[in-house]
Protein backbone atom coordinates (compact mmCIF):
# COMPACT_ATOMS: atom_id res chain seq x y z
CA UNK A 1 0.00 0.00 0.00
CA UNK A 2 1.09 3.53 -0.87
CA UNK A 3 2.28 6.08 1.86
CA UNK A 4 -0.94 7.91 0.72
CA UNK A 5 -3.31 5.22 0.38
CA UNK A 6 -2.22 4.09 4.12
CA UNK A 7 -2.90 7.54 5.58
CA UNK A 8 -6.00 8.00 4.08
CA UNK A 9 -7.00 4.69 4.95
CA UNK A 10 -6.12 5.08 8.71
CA UNK A 11 -7.38 8.18 8.72
CA UNK A 12 -10.72 7.19 7.70
CA UNK A 13 -11.18 4.69 10.17
CA UNK A 14 -10.06 6.62 12.74
CA UNK A 15 -12.53 9.25 12.37
CA UNK A 16 -15.23 6.89 12.03
CA UNK A 17 -14.15 5.83 15.98
CA UNK A 18 -16.79 9.58 15.98
CA UNK A 19 -19.73 7.64 15.09
CA UNK A 20 -20.09 6.57 18.88
CA UNK A 21 -20.14 9.79 19.95
CA UNK A 22 -22.88 10.94 18.25
CA UNK A 23 -26.05 12.19 20.65
CA UNK A 24 -23.43 12.97 23.27
CA UNK A 25 -21.45 15.48 20.62
CA UNK A 26 -22.30 16.91 17.94
CA UNK A 27 -20.56 17.06 14.74
CA UNK A 28 -18.23 20.06 14.87
CA UNK A 29 -16.84 19.01 18.19
CA UNK A 30 -15.64 15.45 17.41
CA UNK A 31 -12.23 16.94 16.36
CA UNK A 32 -11.92 18.01 20.29
CA UNK A 33 -12.05 14.20 21.44
CA UNK A 34 -10.90 12.51 18.34
CA UNK A 35 -7.42 14.49 18.39
CA UNK A 36 -6.36 13.88 21.93
CA UNK A 37 -7.20 10.17 21.99
CA UNK A 38 -5.69 9.64 18.78
CA UNK A 39 -2.42 11.24 19.65
CA UNK A 40 -2.63 9.34 23.37
CA UNK A 41 -3.06 5.79 21.68
CA UNK A 42 0.05 7.01 19.41
CA UNK A 43 1.92 7.14 22.65
CA UNK A 44 0.57 3.93 23.90
CA UNK A 45 1.57 2.10 21.26
CA UNK A 46 4.56 3.74 20.94
CA UNK A 47 5.68 3.00 25.14
CA UNK A 48 3.85 -0.68 24.57
CA UNK A 49 7.29 -2.57 23.98
CA UNK A 50 8.89 -0.88 27.37
CA UNK A 51 5.62 -0.38 29.28
CA UNK A 52 5.98 -3.49 31.77
CA UNK A 53 9.70 -2.31 32.78
CA UNK A 54 8.43 1.17 33.17
CA UNK A 55 6.50 0.36 35.54
CA UNK A 56 8.51 -2.18 37.42
CA UNK A 57 11.67 0.83 37.31
CA UNK A 58 8.94 3.09 39.04
CA UNK A 59 8.60 1.39 41.91
CA UNK A 60 12.29 1.45 43.10
CA UNK A 61 12.71 5.15 41.98
CA UNK A 62 9.44 7.01 42.70
CA UNK A 63 10.76 8.76 44.97
CA UNK A 64 14.61 9.64 43.36
CA UNK A 65 15.07 12.80 42.33
CA UNK A 66 16.37 12.03 39.36
CA UNK A 67 13.73 9.41 38.27
CA UNK A 68 12.55 11.26 35.28
CA UNK A 69 15.80 10.74 33.83
CA UNK A 70 16.11 7.17 34.55
CA UNK A 71 12.42 6.68 33.34
CA UNK A 72 13.28 7.80 29.83
CA UNK A 73 16.43 5.19 29.91
CA UNK A 74 14.16 2.77 30.62
CA UNK A 75 11.16 3.64 28.38
CA UNK A 76 13.80 4.43 25.25
CA UNK A 77 12.14 7.27 24.44
CA UNK A 78 11.36 11.21 25.89
CA UNK A 79 8.27 9.73 27.41
CA UNK A 80 6.53 7.65 29.34
CA UNK A 81 3.93 6.03 31.49
CA UNK A 82 4.11 4.41 35.03
CA UNK A 83 0.19 3.67 34.85
CA UNK A 84 -0.17 -0.28 34.97
CA UNK A 85 -3.25 0.73 32.11
CA UNK A 86 -3.24 0.45 28.60
CA UNK A 87 -5.79 0.69 26.14
CA UNK A 88 -6.22 -3.18 25.72
CA UNK A 89 -6.06 -3.18 29.88
CA UNK A 90 -8.44 -0.38 30.71
CA UNK A 91 -11.40 -2.57 28.85
CA UNK A 92 -10.58 -5.35 31.58
CA UNK A 93 -12.77 -3.30 34.39
CA UNK A 94 -15.98 -1.46 32.17
CA UNK A 95 -16.91 -0.55 35.40
CA UNK A 96 -14.64 1.53 36.97
CA UNK A 97 -13.36 3.00 33.39
CA UNK A 98 -13.23 6.83 34.13
CA UNK A 99 -11.51 6.50 37.29
CA UNK A 100 -8.46 3.92 35.33
CA UNK A 101 -8.50 6.25 32.73
CA UNK A 102 -7.87 8.99 35.10
CA UNK A 103 -4.78 6.73 36.32
CA UNK A 104 -3.69 5.93 32.96
CA UNK A 105 -3.77 10.02 32.22
CA UNK A 106 -1.69 10.71 35.12
CA UNK A 107 0.97 7.94 34.73
CA UNK A 108 2.26 9.78 31.38
CA UNK A 109 5.34 12.09 31.89
CA UNK A 110 5.37 15.49 33.23
CA UNK A 111 5.79 16.82 29.33
CA UNK A 112 2.47 14.73 28.28
CA UNK A 113 0.46 15.99 30.97
CA UNK A 114 1.43 19.29 29.37
CA UNK A 115 0.03 18.47 26.40
CA UNK A 116 -3.25 17.18 27.24
CA UNK A 117 -3.35 20.61 29.61
CA UNK A 118 -3.94 22.46 26.53
CA UNK A 119 -6.17 19.34 24.63
CA UNK A 120 -8.64 21.17 27.46
CA UNK A 121 -9.74 17.18 27.61
CA UNK A 122 -10.62 16.73 31.55
CA UNK A 123 -14.16 17.54 31.00
CA UNK A 124 -14.68 15.14 27.70
CA UNK A 125 -13.54 12.37 29.94
CA UNK A 126 -15.92 13.21 32.77
CA UNK A 127 -18.63 14.10 29.65
CA UNK A 128 -17.94 10.85 28.01
CA UNK A 129 -18.16 8.74 30.77
CA UNK A 130 -21.69 10.11 32.43
CA UNK A 131 -22.94 9.35 29.05
CA UNK A 132 -21.58 5.64 28.50
CA UNK A 133 -19.58 6.54 25.95
CA UNK A 134 -15.87 6.59 27.68
CA UNK A 135 -15.51 2.25 27.26
CA UNK A 136 -16.78 2.29 23.82
CA UNK A 137 -14.88 4.92 22.30
CA UNK A 138 -11.61 3.64 23.97
CA UNK A 139 -12.54 0.00 22.76
CA UNK A 140 -12.64 1.31 19.33
CA UNK A 141 -9.25 2.51 19.78
CA UNK A 142 -7.82 -0.70 20.40
CA UNK A 143 -8.93 -2.48 17.50
CA UNK A 144 -6.43 -3.30 14.35
CA UNK A 145 -7.67 -0.34 12.65
CA UNK A 146 -6.52 1.66 14.82
CA UNK A 147 -3.22 0.18 15.85
CA UNK A 148 -0.67 2.72 15.46
CA UNK A 149 2.34 1.16 16.72
CA UNK A 150 5.70 2.95 14.93
CA UNK A 151 5.87 -0.34 13.17
CA UNK A 152 2.36 -0.16 11.46
CA UNK A 153 2.57 3.63 10.95
CA UNK A 154 5.93 5.65 10.47
CA UNK A 155 6.61 9.06 12.04
CA UNK A 156 5.94 10.15 8.76
CA UNK A 157 2.63 8.75 8.07
CA UNK A 158 1.60 9.52 11.57
CA UNK A 159 2.21 13.35 10.86
CA UNK A 160 -0.08 13.08 7.53
CA UNK A 161 -3.26 11.46 9.70
CA UNK A 162 -2.39 14.52 12.09
CA UNK A 163 -3.06 16.56 9.47
CA UNK A 164 -6.05 14.25 7.92
CA UNK A 165 -7.93 14.36 11.08
CA UNK A 166 -7.12 18.22 11.89
CA UNK A 167 -8.78 18.87 7.94
CA UNK A 168 -11.98 15.98 8.54
CA UNK A 169 -12.27 18.16 12.24
CA UNK A 170 -12.21 21.63 10.32
CA UNK A 171 -14.22 20.85 7.62
CA UNK A 172 -17.51 19.54 10.53
CA UNK A 173 -16.37 22.19 12.09
CA UNK A 174 -17.66 24.84 8.85
CA UNK A 175 -14.08 26.31 9.63
CA UNK A 176 -10.56 27.28 7.92
CA UNK A 177 -8.01 24.12 7.59
CA UNK A 178 -5.76 26.62 6.81
CA UNK A 179 -5.66 27.98 9.87
CA UNK A 180 -4.11 24.91 11.07
CA UNK A 181 -1.77 23.92 8.40
CA UNK A 182 0.16 24.66 5.34
CA UNK A 183 -0.63 22.52 2.08
CA UNK A 184 2.70 19.81 1.65
CA UNK A 185 3.35 20.56 -1.62
CA UNK A 186 3.63 24.42 -0.75
CA UNK A 187 5.74 23.55 2.81
CA UNK A 188 7.64 20.97 0.17
CA UNK A 189 8.73 24.24 -2.14
CA UNK A 190 9.43 26.57 0.27
CA UNK A 191 12.11 23.87 1.79
CA UNK A 192 13.44 22.66 -1.31
CA UNK A 193 14.49 26.53 -1.83
CA UNK A 194 15.19 27.00 1.53
CA UNK A 195 18.16 23.98 1.41
CA UNK A 196 18.90 24.73 -2.27
CA UNK A 197 22.48 24.81 -2.55
CA UNK A 198 23.39 23.88 0.86
CA UNK A 199 23.03 20.06 0.15
CA UNK A 200 26.37 19.26 0.05
CA UNK A 201 26.60 21.19 3.51
CA UNK A 202 23.71 19.71 4.82
CA UNK A 203 25.19 16.07 3.79
CA UNK A 204 28.43 16.03 5.66
CA UNK A 205 27.67 13.78 8.26
CA UNK A 206 26.66 14.57 11.84
CA UNK A 207 25.75 17.91 10.93
CA UNK A 208 23.55 19.82 13.50
CA UNK A 209 21.59 22.56 12.20
CA UNK A 210 18.42 24.43 13.56
CA UNK A 211 15.09 25.91 12.51
CA UNK A 212 12.65 28.02 13.47
CA UNK A 213 8.64 28.93 12.84
CA UNK A 214 7.50 31.87 14.33
CA UNK A 215 4.09 30.65 14.11
CA UNK A 216 4.44 26.96 13.74
CA UNK A 217 0.86 25.73 14.14
CA UNK A 218 0.86 21.73 14.30
CA UNK A 219 4.55 21.77 13.26
CA UNK A 220 3.90 20.81 9.31
CA UNK A 221 6.89 23.23 8.15
CA UNK A 222 9.27 21.86 10.91
CA UNK A 223 8.06 18.26 9.82
CA UNK A 224 8.77 18.75 6.19
CA UNK A 225 12.20 20.27 7.02
CA UNK A 226 13.44 17.44 9.24
CA UNK A 227 12.31 14.98 6.95
CA UNK A 228 14.06 16.22 4.04
CA UNK A 229 17.08 16.21 5.80
CA UNK A 230 16.77 12.91 6.59
CA UNK A 231 16.35 11.77 3.16
CA UNK A 232 19.51 13.70 2.16
CA UNK A 233 21.49 12.27 5.03
CA UNK A 234 20.10 10.67 7.93
CA UNK A 235 23.14 11.29 10.16
CA UNK A 236 22.35 14.66 10.40
CA UNK A 237 20.13 16.96 12.48
CA UNK A 238 17.62 19.87 12.47
CA UNK A 239 16.68 20.44 16.09
CA UNK A 240 13.36 22.27 15.53
CA UNK A 241 12.22 25.40 17.21
CA UNK A 242 8.74 26.90 17.16
CA UNK A 243 6.36 28.87 18.91
CA UNK A 244 2.49 28.57 18.74
CA UNK A 245 -0.48 30.53 20.19
CA UNK A 246 -3.71 28.48 19.79
CA UNK A 247 -3.85 25.93 22.63
CA UNK A 248 -4.85 22.96 20.65
CA UNK A 249 -2.30 23.54 17.35
CA UNK A 250 0.60 23.65 19.93
CA UNK A 251 -0.71 20.41 21.59
CA UNK A 252 -0.70 18.54 18.46
CA UNK A 253 2.65 20.44 17.55
CA UNK A 254 4.41 19.16 21.07
CA UNK A 255 2.92 15.53 20.55
CA UNK A 256 4.53 15.40 17.29
CA UNK A 257 8.01 16.63 18.42
CA UNK A 258 7.55 14.09 21.05
CA UNK A 259 6.77 11.04 18.60
CA UNK A 260 10.01 11.67 16.87
CA UNK A 261 12.07 12.17 19.87
CA UNK A 262 12.58 15.87 19.28
CA UNK A 263 12.89 18.06 22.68
CA UNK A 264 9.65 18.92 22.54
CA UNK A 265 10.53 21.89 25.41
CA UNK A 266 11.95 23.64 22.31
CA UNK A 267 8.23 23.88 21.32
CA UNK A 268 6.34 27.50 23.32
CA UNK A 269 3.13 28.56 23.73
CA UNK A 270 2.50 32.07 23.06
CA UNK A 271 1.79 35.18 21.46
CA UNK A 272 5.10 35.65 19.33
CA UNK A 273 4.45 39.14 18.58
CA UNK A 274 3.83 40.49 22.20
CA UNK A 275 6.01 37.82 24.01
CA UNK A 276 8.37 36.14 21.88
CA UNK A 277 9.99 32.93 24.11
CA UNK A 278 13.52 32.94 22.00
CA UNK A 279 14.26 36.36 22.79
CA UNK A 280 18.16 36.82 22.03
CA UNK A 281 18.19 32.87 20.11
CA UNK A 282 19.49 32.82 16.30
CA UNK A 283 18.48 29.87 14.00
CA UNK A 284 20.39 28.51 11.15
CA UNK A 285 17.03 28.35 9.23
CA UNK A 286 13.63 30.02 9.40
CA UNK A 287 10.57 28.93 8.28
CA UNK A 288 6.79 30.16 8.28
CA UNK A 289 3.15 30.87 7.22
CA UNK A 290 2.13 34.11 9.87
CA UNK A 291 -1.00 34.75 8.90
CA UNK A 292 -1.76 38.15 7.02
CA UNK A 293 -4.56 40.50 7.17
CA UNK A 294 -4.68 40.58 10.47
CA UNK A 295 -4.60 43.22 12.95
CA UNK A 296 -2.18 43.39 15.58
CA UNK A 297 -3.97 46.13 18.14
CA UNK A 298 -4.09 43.64 20.93
CA UNK A 299 -0.30 43.27 20.96
CA UNK A 300 0.45 47.17 20.19
CA UNK A 301 1.43 47.72 23.95
CA UNK A 302 4.09 45.51 23.54
CA UNK A 303 4.97 45.87 20.10
CA UNK A 304 5.29 49.96 20.45
CA UNK A 305 7.25 48.96 23.19
CA UNK A 306 9.96 46.54 21.97
CA UNK A 307 9.52 49.33 18.63
CA UNK A 308 11.16 51.89 21.17
CA UNK A 309 14.42 49.62 21.49
CA UNK A 310 15.19 50.40 17.68
CA UNK A 311 17.33 47.89 16.30
CA UNK A 312 18.10 46.12 19.93
CA UNK A 313 14.81 44.90 19.39
CA UNK A 314 13.15 43.33 16.55
CA UNK A 315 11.06 45.70 15.13
CA UNK A 316 14.15 48.57 14.38
CA UNK A 317 13.53 49.07 10.63
CA UNK A 318 9.88 50.41 10.88
CA UNK A 319 5.95 48.89 11.90
CA UNK A 320 3.26 47.79 9.44
CA UNK A 321 -0.20 48.98 9.50
CA UNK A 322 -2.30 48.32 12.47
CA UNK A 323 -4.54 46.15 10.34
CA UNK A 324 -1.88 43.47 8.81
CA UNK A 325 0.91 42.23 11.22
CA UNK A 326 2.22 40.01 8.85
CA UNK A 327 5.13 42.01 8.26
CA UNK A 328 5.75 42.00 12.13
CA UNK A 329 6.89 38.63 11.86
CA UNK A 330 8.99 38.92 8.81
CA UNK A 331 11.07 41.35 11.21
CA UNK A 332 10.87 38.77 13.44
CA UNK A 333 12.39 36.36 11.47
CA UNK A 334 15.46 38.96 10.33
CA UNK A 335 16.27 39.46 13.77
CA UNK A 336 16.67 35.44 14.60
CA UNK A 337 19.60 35.37 11.58
CA UNK A 338 22.20 34.43 12.76
CA UNK A 339 25.58 37.08 11.93
CA UNK A 340 27.44 35.83 8.66
CA UNK A 341 30.37 35.40 10.77
CA UNK A 342 28.58 32.73 12.31
CA UNK A 343 27.72 30.76 9.27
CA UNK A 344 24.28 33.19 8.24
CA UNK A 345 20.52 32.35 8.19
CA UNK A 346 18.07 31.85 5.39
CA UNK A 347 14.72 32.45 5.59
CA UNK A 348 10.99 31.05 3.82
CA UNK A 349 8.35 33.27 4.20
CA UNK A 350 4.75 33.17 3.06
CA UNK A 351 2.67 36.44 2.57
CA UNK A 352 -0.07 37.96 0.72
CA UNK A 353 0.51 40.82 -1.72
CA UNK A 354 0.38 43.86 0.41
CA UNK A 355 4.19 43.55 1.47
CA UNK A 356 4.95 44.05 -1.76
CA UNK A 357 3.92 47.64 -2.13
CA UNK A 358 1.77 48.63 0.48
CA UNK A 359 2.80 52.36 2.54
CA UNK A 360 3.89 55.18 0.87
CA UNK A 361 7.38 56.51 1.45
CA UNK A 362 8.84 56.80 4.66
CA UNK A 363 5.50 54.74 6.16
CA UNK A 364 6.34 51.85 8.17
CA UNK A 365 5.93 48.86 5.34
CA UNK A 366 8.30 51.18 2.98
CA UNK A 367 10.78 51.77 5.37
CA UNK A 368 10.66 47.81 6.23
CA UNK A 369 11.44 47.22 2.44
CA UNK A 370 13.86 49.41 2.15
CA UNK A 371 15.97 47.48 5.40
CA UNK A 372 15.95 44.32 3.53
CA UNK A 373 16.93 45.43 0.13
CA UNK A 374 19.33 48.05 1.34
CA UNK A 375 21.36 45.41 3.45
CA UNK A 376 20.79 42.68 0.44
CA UNK A 377 18.52 40.57 2.36
CA UNK A 378 15.56 39.50 -0.55
CA UNK A 379 17.21 36.80 -2.44
CA UNK A 380 13.90 36.09 -4.64
CA UNK A 381 9.92 36.07 -3.96
CA UNK A 382 8.05 33.25 -5.93
CA UNK A 383 4.02 34.18 -7.01
CA UNK A 384 2.51 30.83 -6.05
CA UNK A 385 -0.66 30.05 -7.78
CA UNK A 386 -4.01 31.82 -6.63
CA UNK A 387 -6.14 28.94 -4.78
CA UNK A 388 -3.85 26.45 -3.38
CA UNK A 389 -4.26 27.46 0.71
CA UNK A 390 -7.55 25.87 2.47
CA UNK A 391 -8.45 29.24 3.77
CA UNK A 392 -7.89 31.83 0.40
CA UNK A 393 -8.04 32.20 -2.86
CA UNK A 394 -5.47 35.34 -2.96
CA UNK A 395 -2.42 36.09 -4.22
CA UNK A 396 0.78 34.73 -2.08
CA UNK A 397 4.22 34.74 -2.02
CA UNK A 398 7.14 33.28 -0.73
CA UNK A 399 10.15 35.78 0.64
CA UNK A 400 13.88 34.27 0.12
CA UNK A 401 16.10 35.73 2.41
CA UNK A 402 19.42 35.38 3.10
CA UNK A 403 22.51 36.97 4.86
CA UNK A 404 25.19 35.70 3.05
CA UNK A 405 24.40 36.25 -0.75
CA UNK A 406 28.22 37.96 -0.39
CA UNK A 407 30.57 36.68 -3.10
CA UNK A 408 27.86 34.98 -4.88
CA UNK A 409 25.73 35.39 -8.15
CA UNK A 410 22.67 36.96 -6.51
CA UNK A 411 24.66 39.89 -3.93
CA UNK A 412 22.72 42.75 -5.15
CA UNK A 413 20.41 40.74 -6.80
CA UNK A 414 16.60 40.02 -6.71
CA UNK A 415 15.16 37.26 -8.70
CA UNK A 416 11.60 38.01 -8.62
CA UNK A 417 9.77 33.79 -10.07
CA UNK A 418 6.27 34.06 -11.27
CA UNK A 419 5.07 30.81 -10.53
CA UNK A 420 1.34 31.36 -11.03
CA UNK A 421 0.72 29.20 -13.69
CA UNK A 422 2.35 25.80 -12.74
CA UNK A 423 -0.42 24.19 -10.67
CA UNK A 424 -2.88 21.27 -11.80
CA UNK A 425 -6.59 21.52 -10.70
CA UNK A 426 -7.95 19.36 -8.52
CA UNK A 427 -10.79 16.82 -8.85
CA UNK A 428 -12.85 17.97 -5.93
CA UNK A 429 -12.28 21.54 -3.57
CA UNK A 430 -10.90 21.69 -0.43
CA UNK A 431 -12.74 24.75 1.22
CA UNK A 432 -10.77 27.43 -1.06
CA UNK A 433 -7.84 24.74 -2.33
CA UNK A 434 -8.99 24.30 -6.01
CA UNK A 435 -5.45 23.69 -7.14
CA UNK A 436 -2.29 21.95 -6.15
CA UNK A 437 1.60 22.21 -7.09
CA UNK A 438 2.22 18.27 -8.03
CA UNK A 439 5.66 17.64 -7.88
CA UNK A 440 7.14 17.90 -11.25
CA UNK A 441 6.40 21.35 -10.87
CA UNK A 442 7.82 22.29 -6.97
CA UNK A 443 10.96 20.51 -9.05
CA UNK A 444 10.51 23.25 -11.87
CA UNK A 445 10.47 25.79 -9.86
CA UNK A 446 12.59 24.55 -7.51
CA UNK A 447 15.27 24.94 -10.66
CA UNK A 448 14.59 27.97 -12.34
CA UNK A 449 15.50 29.39 -8.48
CA UNK A 450 18.94 27.25 -8.12
CA UNK A 451 19.14 28.36 -12.04
CA UNK A 452 19.04 31.73 -10.91
CA UNK A 453 18.76 32.88 -15.09
CA UNK A 454 16.06 35.20 -16.84
CA UNK A 455 13.21 33.47 -18.63
CA UNK A 456 9.76 34.22 -19.13
CA UNK A 457 8.93 33.75 -15.32
CA UNK A 458 12.07 34.29 -14.08
CA UNK A 459 13.51 37.75 -14.28
CA UNK A 460 16.71 39.46 -12.17
CA UNK A 461 16.84 42.90 -10.77
CA UNK A 462 19.45 44.94 -9.11
CA UNK A 463 18.16 46.09 -5.12
CA UNK A 464 18.26 49.92 -6.54
CA UNK A 465 15.67 48.60 -9.33
CA UNK A 466 13.20 48.59 -6.71
CA UNK A 467 13.75 52.03 -4.65
CA UNK A 468 12.77 55.51 -5.56
CA UNK A 469 13.01 59.27 -3.92
CA UNK A 470 9.44 60.60 -3.82
CA UNK A 471 10.03 64.69 -4.43
CA UNK A 472 7.97 67.24 -4.02
CA UNK A 473 6.97 69.60 -6.30
CA UNK A 474 6.30 73.04 -5.65
CA UNK A 475 4.67 76.07 -7.91
CA UNK A 476 4.44 79.41 -6.71
CA UNK A 477 1.64 81.28 -5.14
CA UNK A 478 0.07 84.17 -7.40
CA UNK A 479 -2.54 86.62 -5.96
CA UNK A 480 -6.12 87.53 -8.12
CA UNK A 481 -3.46 89.31 -11.20
CA UNK A 482 -1.69 86.26 -11.36
CA UNK A 483 1.75 87.93 -9.58
CA UNK A 484 4.00 86.42 -7.45
CA UNK A 485 3.16 86.81 -3.56
CA UNK A 486 6.94 87.16 -2.34
CA UNK A 487 8.04 86.89 0.88
CA UNK A 488 11.65 87.98 2.03
CA UNK A 489 11.98 88.36 -1.62
CA UNK A 490 11.33 84.88 -2.17
CA UNK A 491 8.14 82.68 -4.17
CA UNK A 492 6.04 80.85 -1.54
CA UNK A 493 4.61 77.69 -2.28
CA UNK A 494 0.84 77.18 -3.34
CA UNK A 495 -0.18 73.77 -1.32
CA UNK A 496 -3.19 73.67 -3.85
CA UNK A 497 -0.81 73.18 -6.90
CA UNK A 498 0.98 71.10 -4.88
CA UNK A 499 2.40 67.75 -6.44
CA UNK A 500 4.69 64.41 -6.02
CA UNK A 501 6.78 62.71 -8.40
CA UNK A 502 8.65 59.23 -7.91
CA UNK A 503 11.91 59.68 -9.14
CA UNK A 504 13.89 55.82 -9.63
CA UNK A 505 16.69 55.65 -7.78
CA UNK A 506 18.99 54.86 -10.63
CA UNK A 507 18.29 58.34 -12.45
CA UNK A 508 19.68 61.71 -11.61
CA UNK A 509 16.71 63.79 -9.77
CA UNK A 510 17.30 67.04 -11.59
CA UNK A 511 17.69 65.35 -15.28
CA UNK A 512 14.57 63.62 -14.25
CA UNK A 513 12.80 66.97 -13.16
CA UNK A 514 14.14 68.60 -16.26
CA UNK A 515 13.20 66.14 -18.77
CA UNK A 516 9.14 65.33 -16.82
CA UNK A 517 8.18 68.89 -15.06
CA UNK A 518 9.50 71.56 -15.99
CA UNK A 519 8.80 71.49 -20.32
CA UNK A 520 4.76 71.50 -18.49
CA UNK A 521 5.17 73.70 -15.62
CA UNK A 522 8.64 76.16 -16.14
CA UNK A 523 8.07 77.43 -13.07
CA UNK A 524 7.95 74.91 -10.43
CA UNK A 525 10.86 73.74 -8.22
CA UNK A 526 11.93 71.09 -5.51
CA UNK A 527 11.58 71.44 -2.33
CA UNK A 528 14.53 68.95 -1.09
CA UNK A 529 13.55 69.03 2.77
CA UNK A 530 10.74 66.85 1.42
CA UNK A 531 12.13 64.19 -0.17
CA UNK A 532 12.18 60.87 0.82
CA UNK A 533 13.44 57.25 -0.57
CA UNK A 534 11.06 54.83 -0.46
CA UNK A 535 10.50 51.02 -1.94
CA UNK A 536 8.05 49.04 -3.50
CA UNK A 537 8.23 45.50 -5.33
CA UNK A 538 5.15 45.86 -7.99
CA UNK A 539 5.64 42.08 -8.99
CA UNK A 540 2.96 41.51 -11.15
CA UNK A 541 3.85 44.47 -13.48
CA UNK A 542 6.91 43.12 -14.61
CA UNK A 543 5.34 40.03 -15.47
CA UNK A 544 2.36 41.94 -17.38
CA UNK A 545 1.67 40.80 -21.06
CA UNK A 546 -0.08 43.18 -23.03
CA UNK A 547 -3.20 41.92 -25.37
CA UNK A 548 -4.10 44.33 -28.22
CA UNK A 549 -7.60 44.79 -27.92
CA UNK A 550 -9.44 43.24 -31.03
CA UNK A 551 -9.79 44.85 -34.43
CA UNK A 552 -13.07 47.10 -34.70
CA UNK A 553 -13.91 45.37 -37.76
CA UNK A 554 -14.01 41.88 -36.35
CA UNK A 555 -15.72 42.75 -33.47
CA UNK A 556 -18.23 45.08 -36.38
CA UNK A 557 -18.46 41.84 -38.02
CA UNK A 558 -19.70 39.80 -34.90
CA UNK A 559 -22.31 42.38 -34.49
CA UNK A 560 -23.94 41.99 -37.57
CA UNK A 561 -23.84 38.06 -37.29
CA UNK A 562 -26.02 38.56 -34.16
CA UNK A 563 -27.98 40.81 -35.10
CA UNK A 564 -29.49 38.89 -38.53
CA UNK A 565 -29.23 35.68 -36.11
CA UNK A 566 -31.81 37.45 -33.86
CA UNK A 567 -33.59 38.49 -36.87
CA UNK A 568 -33.96 35.30 -38.01
CA UNK A 569 -35.05 34.40 -34.41
CA UNK A 570 -37.75 36.93 -33.93
CA UNK A 571 -39.56 36.23 -37.44
CA UNK A 572 -40.14 32.85 -36.84
CA UNK A 573 -41.40 34.12 -33.13
CA UNK A 574 -43.80 36.49 -35.07
CA UNK A 575 -44.31 34.42 -38.39
CA UNK A 576 -45.88 31.63 -35.93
Amino acid sequence: MSLSANVSEKAALIWAIADKLTGVYKPHEYGEIILPLTVLRRFDCILADTKEKVVEKYKTVKNVPMKDVLLRQVSKHQFYNTSKYTFEKLLDDPDNIEINFRDFLNGFSQNVLDIYDNFRFDNHITKMAENGILYLVIKEFTTPRANLHPDVVSNLEMGYIFEEIIRRFSEAHNEDAGQHYTPREVIRLMVNILFNNENQQLADSNVAKTIYDPACGTGGMLSVAEEYLNELNDTSKLIPFGQEINDQTFAICKADMLIKENDADFIKKGNTLSDDKFTGQTFDYIISNPPFGREWKNEKEAVLKESKKGFAGRFGPGLPAAGDGQMLFLLTAISKMKEPSQGGSRIAIIHNGSPLFTGDAGSGPSEIRRYILENDLLEAIVALPNDIFYNTGIATYIWVLSNKKQGTVREGKVQLINANGLYEKRRKSLGNKRNDIPEHYINEITQIYGDFKESEISKIFDNEDFGYTKITVERPLKDEEGNLILKKGRAQPDSSLRDTENVPLKEDIQEYFDREVLPFVSDAWIDEKKSKVGYEIPFTRYFYKYVPPRPSEEIMKEILELEQELDGSLKEIFDL
